[in-house]
């Protein structure tokens, strides 16, 4: 008999999204499966709900993709072995194994949403149907030296809420390519494995990136005096482009940042790495 553990994040089991978690609860039980409906309010609950895997499968309820994130960075966590302990059949590309398919249960209606942008199901009975039919596709993952995940993209500086702009100075480097070197001013820098940063106020950043080719996308908008012969100086955005393996911002100030929807700030170096195929989706 299939395990099914169906994980919500504690917010979303009090509000009005608990109608599509029931109901694919119950199209699981429908087709005589065993679900065990597990509510984390932290990332202890998050690990215990994790100890069923592999044996279970897992389905995460999700309003936000910075929900799907938090239990990825847990997931990770478990599964990543010790540098001292790394298996000899572990690729040279990567820290982690490949770790269990997850179903992904969306519960708000955002057309923006990771679910959505990888063309997921989206009704609780589809869900329950895709999990149940094993079919699973793998995609990539970035993770970083501050001992959490990517799956979608990050963004640092930009547009404020107030609608505000301010550059920043930091250096940038995408393996071997500079994309900044420290001394001029950056508007904006976006780290992305998808699309959700792909463009940021009608300035397209990075081009056609995907979560199953290998490789992660970084841009960095400079804004650029020129100068006609008979002209006055006006100042252009200067959009600069790389892809690799790997990449690392350093700032040299404190800088607002938004990855997967969740905000902070960064002031110090923060190294991005691709782990190609590391994570898998259930799919119809």
């Amino acid at each position: 008999m299939v395990n099914i553990v169906l994980l919500t994040l504690g917010e979303e089991a009090q509000c009005g999204t608990r109608a599509p978690i029931l109901a694919c609860r119950d199209a699981l039980r429908t087709a005589s499966v065993e679900v065990h409906t597990v509510v984390a309010h932290d990332d202890k609950e998050i690990d215990a709900a994790l100890e069923a895997l592999p044996e279970a499968r897992l389905i995460v309820a999700t309003a936000a993709d910075g929900q799907l994130r938090a239990v990825m960075r847990r997931l990770v966590r478990r599964y990543a072995p010790a540098p001292s302990k790394r298996p000899d059949a572990l690729a040279e590309d990567r820290t982690i194994p490949d770790l269990p398919p997850i179903g992904v249960l969306p519960l708000g209606p955002d057309a923006t949403d990771l679910a959505t942008r990888l063309g997921l199901p989206r009704a609780p009975a589809d869900v329950a149907a895709a999990v149940l039919g094993g079919k699973a596709r793998r995609l990539d993952l970035l993770r970083n030296d501050g001992g959490s995940i990517t799956l979608d993209g990050a963004l640092l500086g930009g547009v404020d809420a107030a609608g505000a702009t301010a550059t920043y100075l930091a250096r940038v480097e995408v393996d071997d390519a500079v994309l900044a070197d420290g001394t001029e001013p950056v508007l904006m820098s976006v780290v992305a494995n998808a699309a959700r940063y792909a463009t940021v106020h009608g300035l397209p950043l990075v081009t056609a990136p995907a979560m199953d080719d290998g490789v992660l996308d970084v841009a960095v908008a400079v804004p650029v005096a020129t100068r006609g012969l008979f002209r006055r100086s006006r100042v252009e955005i200067q959009v600069r482009r790389a892809h690799g393996r790997a990449v690392a911002i350093s700032p040299r100030v404190e800088v607002p940042f938004v990855d997967d929807g969740v905000e902070g700030t960064l002031s110090r170096k923060r190294s991005w790495w691709m782990e190609r195929g590391a994570w898998a989706v259930y799919v119809s």
